[in-house]
């Protein structure tokens, strides 16, 4: 199977822009003959960056009420359809699509959650969907550090994988790949590709995208995104520090794919945007899987449980 990641400068805090930018890369893997794209974490409408250079755990602060609320006018209701362009693209070019975006459920008010959603690309009957279909919306487990000032809380309804091609494919936003326990849930549920998705920069991707492989035995895709000073909006006033930074780069990408036996297939891709290709041989994980299988043949399920909840939250 052949699997593409899009790096790119995403239109910062504009829905629709990055939207049309995402279902441009689409067609990008599209002539590259990709079964499946990945996208960076938050990707939609952006990654909170501002919080840990605008101050953002000051209380009350008008600044970060009026960042906050551009955030969440700008943020994905997926019952609104505001992915039905993503899904259209999936489907006409008939490509699996794995994308980070900070979603607003309907009914949450403006809570914010830190998701990422698999859509079909092909009809599937034995899975039993269509080209286009939403096949899972994971929402992040625990939010990083300063991400909690803006996202909520997850929960396990996404701790799933999917058949994409020959795959089953499994996707974890950022640090909740260092969760033991959320990692094993999905190798427990089949996965043999991970995608994990990223704000962007080796020093995030380069050790836990081999570790992982290694461990799962299993292609693992690490999908980035790059943001430059530059790329802040102008007509976002309280941006214009991070906009007048020296900074050649706040994110410079790092995407990567490591091999089931921990090398790298494709080294961590840094300060440009690119689409990175490259063929998958899902041999390569029976190969590795005869001497270890994490949940499998090396479990001891007699002595060591795992209990999912995978109940989606209010």
């Amino acid at each position: 199977m052949r699997v593409a990641i899009a790096q790119f400068a995403p239109a910062f805090l504009d829905r629709a822009r990055v939207t049309a930018q995402v279902v441009d890369w689409i067609g990008r893997a599209a002539e590259a003959s990709a079964s499946v794209v990945c996208f960076g974490e938050a990707l939609i409408p952006a990654y909170p960056l501002w919080l840990c250079r605008t101050d953002g755990a000051s209380f009350d602060d008008p600044v970060q009420k009026r960042l906050f609320a551009r955030y969440s006018r700008e943020a994905v209701c997926v019952e609104d359809g505001d992915l039905d362009a993503v899904r259209a693209a999936a489907a006409e070019h008939g490509v699996a699509v794995v994308l980070g975006f900070v979603e607003r459920p309907r009914g949450r008010g403006h809570s914010l959650f830190c998701s990422r959603v698999i859509i079909a690309g092909r009809d599937d009957e034995t899975a039993g969907c269509c080209a286009g279909d939403i096949l899972s919306v994971h929402r992040k487990l625990m939010p990083t550090y300063e991400e909690r000032l803006v996202w909520g809380c997850g929960d396990g309804a996404g701790l799933v994988t999917h058949r994409v091609g020959e795959f089953r494919v499994g996707a974890l936003n950022c640090w909740e790949n260092w969760m033991p326990l959320a990692r094993t849930a999905l190798y427990a549920a089949g996965e043999d590709l991970r995608v994990m998705l990223w704000p962007g920069c080796e020093r995030l991707t380069g050790d836990i995208t081999r570790f992982a492989a290694r461990e799962g035995r299993s292609y693992v895709v690490s999908a980035s995104a790059i943001l430059r000073p530059r790329d802040m909006p102008v007509d976002v006033a309280e941006l214009a520090p991070l906009r007048e930074s020296d900074e050649a780069a706040f994110y410079d990408g790092g995407s990567a794919i490591a091999n089931p036996d921990g090398t790298w297939l494709i080294e961590p891709v840094v300060g440009r945007e690119e689409l990175i290709v490259a063929e998958l041989d899902l041999d390569r994980v029976r190969e590795e899987r005869q001497n270890f299988d994490p949940t499998g043949h090396y479990a001891r399920p007699e002595i060591l449980r795992l209990s999912v909840d995978r109940t989606r939250g209010l």
